[in-house]
């Protein structure tokens, strides 16, 4: 039995060349898009995926093409949030078709491609200590494969929502030839402010530009300032977006909220908040 030590180079794997040409087709795919943004937080139960799905939608309805690819790959919900849930993905040719909502946002999420509700994503090893030493490996190339073997065409803004955890920016920047921004979400809770304050940092030092902080579920309890927080970190306040139940049922059912319940002050919020990050973009290309 060979020892790992024994092996030369890769093996004869050749997983380098392998990344490389992976690496390849994911910038020829992106080049389409005009636009990468990350939306994080590193903090769970902030209602990121929520809001994500949300600005999607704003967007959408302004015109713009979007796509979102939910990098939660533990725990995905924008194929439900944006009702395409069940729907069957076609793949031609190694590459992946994904699912379009009402709106026309395209979405690729881990939920389409898992066999049943109950069925979690698993790494298959001989030993489960293995498998949880190459996770964050595993995890990076599925995440590589859902950006280089999609079909996203052309896109003016492609969303990523990630899941908790101040490391998976640092990846995600690491696979994404150019993201264009960072917007980070927290809620009027100390706890979110004091693991965000760290997303925050984080952010900075992938060098993309951080377009600003959103603070959600606002008015759900008392906390401490968000503006006061975007402030001290120097960085833009995007907005607030009030608590409403309305959101949640909307999330649940696969509804666009902002555009079923445009009157309600959640989604003139979330429209605005839409609105400034276009700004920091930058204008649409005629």
């Amino acid at each position: 039995m060979k020892r790992y030590k024994d092996i030369a180079g890769d093996g004869g794997s050749n997983i380098a060349g392998q990344v490389e040409a992976q690496q390849g087709r994911l910038k020829q795919r992106l080049e389409s898009v005009r636009a990468i943004v990350a939306i994080v937080s590193g903090k769970g139960g902030v209602g990121k995926s929520t809001l994500t799905a949300s600005l999607a939608c704003c967007f959408a309805l302004d015109g713009w093409r979007v796509g979102v690819l939910d990098a939660d790959l533990n725990g995905p919900t924008q194929a439900k949030v944006l009702g395409v849930r069940g729907r069957r993905l076609l793949i031609a040719a190694g590459v992946v078709e994904p699912p379009s909502t009402d709106l026309g946002v395209k979405v690729l999420s881990m939920d389409l491609l898992l066999p049943t509700d109950a069925a979690p994503l698993t790494w298959d090893a001989p030993v489960q200590g293995e498998a949880h030493t190459w996770r964050g490996a595993m995890e990076a190339n599925v995440i590589r494969e859902f950006l280089a073997d999609t079909n996203w065409g052309a896109l003016d803004l492609l969303l990523l929502d990630l899941p908790p955890g101040t490391d998976r920016l640092t990846t995600i920047a690491s696979l994404v030839p150019t993201l264009s921004g960072i917007v980070v979400v927290t809620i009027p809770s100390d706890v979110s402010h004091l693991v965000v304050r760290r997303s925050i940092t984080v952010a900075a030092n992938t060098r993309a530009p951080v377009l600003g902080l959103v603070e959600n579920m606002a008015g759900l309890f008392a906390g401490p300032d968000a503006a006061k927080l975007a402030a001290d970190a120097g960085i833009p306040f995007l907005g607030s977006v009030p608590f409403d139940r309305a959101i949640a049922v909307a999330g649940d059912q696969g509804d666009p909220f902002v555009a079923t319940a445009p009157e309600r002050p959640a989604a003139m919020a979330l429209r605005r908040i839409a609105e400034g990050i276009r700004t920091a973009l930058g204008p649409r290309p005629a």
